[in-house]
């Protein structure tokens, strides 16, 4: 039975009306609750405010935090007002509350920098909580893969590097020429350097950046960038790029071949996503994410985090539903797209000109 409990301080009123509500509603869709929080805790909804918005700490890294704040009307796009709130309390997620023209709305903040909401209209409380519940409880309950096992066993003459690496290297220079961001917006104008740094933190990755992009390196492994590299200087082995031998699925960890003598970077959080494509789908050389879109594209139907089994496995069926899953465009809802083909070269070719930097919200 999936657990959850409800933290922090419900100022007024209607936050102790919504606490209440969330609690009936996910008591009733069999969650147990916890008045306080325990060690195997899966869900915590932590109210905060804008003044002091504390996170709460985790004692598993499989406790899913959604922050519930009640916030000043948003004359400005929400994600430029809210999400500075859902660095600073180290959420997964963020439930921000603010009236708008007269009514309560109720906006789904992503670290992701996803954004849509809910309005909540008083005396139809069940329809309402129902469409909440139905919005977080397929995130909450699914597995993050962020772990890295490192080897160091990679054979000294791919130290350097090898054919593909370099492919790769110029692969992600065409990739820094299409000038994608993260998201609809530029997040660092948004956050401080603090913030910044709680948000690598929250993930467990090096850094933010556009996008990732790998390519098969035999049946087994796979050469694919780090978290949080800079895709125009894919320079080092071990460090830029990474050769990917494996998944283990007792630790929940990716298994990282890397040269000896070396701290290496962690892989992309996206590595479960790839691996199982290239494991399920022997013709596919290569695959490229970015945080764009595509008109026309098949995409998912929940927006799960990135780095979580549940992704990997929904755009791995997807791309096995496809005419040609080697030759694959999937949009992941309310983040971007994965784009797989024969060898790089290929993907780049496909989508040329077809690219829209915004990507849709819903």
């Amino acid at each position: 039975m999936s657990s959850f409990t409800i933290q922090g301080k419900m100022n007024g009123a209607f936050l102790e009306r919504f606490a209440q509500g969330i609690r009936d509603k996910f008591q009733s869709e069999g969650y147990r609750y916890y008045p306080e929080p325990v060690d195997h805790i899966r869900v915590v909804f932590n109210f905060i405010d804008s003044e002091s918005p504390r996170p709460f700490r985790r004692k598993a890294q499989a406790t899913f935090v959604v922050s519930v704040m009640k916030g000043e009307a948003v004359d400005e796009p929400v994600l430029k007002t809210a999400y500075p709130y859902l660095v600073r309390s180290l959420s997964n997620h963020l439930i921000y509350i603010c009236t708008q023209r007269g009514k309560t709305v109720v906006h789904f903040i992503t670290p992701e920098q996803g954004s849509y909401q809910l309005t909540y209209h008083p005396g139809d409380e069940e329809s309402f909580f129902q469409k909440f519940y139905e919005r977080l409880a397929p995130l909450a309950s699914s597995q993050l893969v962020i772990n890295n096992e490192f080897y160091d066993d990679l054979p000294e003459e791919l130290w350097e590097g090898d054919e593909i690496t370099r492919k790769l290297r110029s692969a992600g220079q065409r990739l820094d020429q299409m000038n994608l961001l993260p998201a609809p917006f530029p997040i660092q104008d948004y956050l401080s350097p603090r913030d910044l740094k709680h948000l690598k933190r929250l993930y467990g990755i090096g850094g933010l950046s556009y996008g990732n992009l790998s390519s098969r390196k035999d049946h087994g492994s796979f050469w694919m960038s780090a978290a949080g590299c800079n895709k125009a200087d894919l320079k080092h082995v071990g460090q830029d790029l990474l050769l990917v031998k494996g998944y283990n699925d007792d630790t929940k960890a990716m298994q990282i071949s890397v040269p000896a003598n070396l701290s290496p970077n962690r892989v992309s959080v996206d590595a479960i996503e790839h691996w199982m494509i290239y494991s399920q789908h022997p013709n596919v050389g290569a695959i490229i994410h970015i945080h764009a879109w595509i008109d026309g594209v098949k995409a998912t139907e929940i927006n799960y985090p990135c780095g979580t089994i549940q992704l990997a496995e929904t755009v791995a069926e997807l791309i096995k539903q496809e005419p040609e899953p080697a030759r694959a465009i999937i949009g992941l809802k309310n983040h971007g797209l994965t784009i797989t083909g024969p060898d790089l070269d290929d993907i780049f070719e496909r989508i040329e000109g077809r690219v829209i930097p915004q990507v849709p919200m819903t």
